[in-house]
């Protein structure tokens, strides 16, 4: 097991560094430079832009200047914004908490509505139930995330008005306690639209997986034996089906956290998703190449976190 945990961190240092370098290369293809946002005077003399690239270092060659990003990058030095005036370290470090947050919780509400929508629908396949669960996971499979989460807000945050429409937690919170509950009341509709579309494809794997297990060999002794029904279902065929599901977790993570940057600018929920369209609008290079590799990064992560929780819950697997 460690020796395999261990292989894999290996081979993350090589992915890594092919993502930071592409990073860094599309960054330096985007219109402008580092410079181009920090310069506030339009009136500003040519002979002094050439003079601030030059002590900047954007006049050296893209090789040299990656190295000096990386080392930098490697320190958790990523820069200043010049939009916030500030550290990108620590901007970021502020909007993770809440898309961390924001992840968690809609990862929370796909594995409560898929996993029973998912055994609904597979043990009793070709039922009304089957069906109606089927529509809407077509319906979810077709519907944009970002049409989705408008919609939502729509409904119930401006005609019902059961849900706040925007930020994080309520202004003027008082005691930690009234702030906790802010901050959970102001996370479940964006993070159950997130977990409304996100489920659609583990209901899908789990419907497939149970029906896909109820009519194998050793399914169809237990039940010659004499053993019950239910716990055929929940010894068997349940046990066997849901351990592909577990190995899902590290890329339901990313996926969210990926798909939270439509979500948190629609809800206006700040976090990590919407610094990375204001940062891009803004043109703050710092800020978007940070935000790119550790989206990145945290795709990586995803990958193993997924390999080992398969190795561990899945007895057939065996890794020397």
């Amino acid at each position: 097991m460690w020796k395999f945990i261990t292989r894999r961190i290996l081979l993350m240092i090589p992915q890594l560094f092919l993502l930071s370098l592409i990073v860094f290369l599309l960054a330096k293809a985007m219109p402008g430079d580092a410079l181009t946002g920090a310069i506030n005077d339009p009136g500003i003399d040519r002979e002094t832009i050439a003079e601030m690239r030059e002590e900047m270092g954007l006049n050296n060659p893209w090789y040299v200047q990656y190295m000096e990003w990386a080392g930098h990058a490697l320190t958790g030095d990523f820069g200043v914004s010049y939009t916030h005036k500030m550290p990108v370290s620590e901007i970021v470090a502020q909007r993770l908490v809440n898309t961390f947050w924001l992840s968690l919780t809609a990862v929370v509400f796909v594995y409560i509505i898929s996993i029973p929508l998912g055994i609904i629908s597979g043990r009793w396949n070709d039922s009304l139930a089957d069906r109606m669960i089927t529509g809407y996971t077509y319906i979810g499979f077709a519907a944009p995330l970002f049409i989705f989460a408008l919609i939502m807000l729509f409904i119930f945050g401006f005609q019902l008005g059961w849900f706040p429409t925007g930020g994080s937690v309520a202004p003027n919170t008082g005691n930690p306690f009234e702030y906790v509950l802010s901050k959970i009341y102001h996370l479940i509709l964006p993070a159950l639209s997130m977990a409304l579309i996100a489920t659609v494809s583990t209901v899908q794997y789990l419907r497939s997986e149970i029906i896909d297990t109820k009519h194998k060999e050793f399914i169809l002794t237990a039940r010659s034996k004499g053993i019950g029904e239910s716990n055929v279902y929940s010894r068997h065929i349940l046990r066997n089906s849901l351990l592909p599901i577990a190995a899902f977790f590290g890329y339901e993570i990313t996926g969210l956290i990926v798909g939270s940057i439509f979500v948190e600018t629609i809800f206006s929920y700040p976090g990590m998703g919407q610094l990375f369209l204001d940062s891009i609008q803004l043109r703050d290079f710092s800020v978007v190449t940070a935000l790119v590799l550790l989206f990145g990064a945290a795709t990586i992560l995803g990958a193993l976190l997924s390999d080992v929780i398969m190795s561990i819950v899945d007895p057939r697997i065996r890794i020397k």
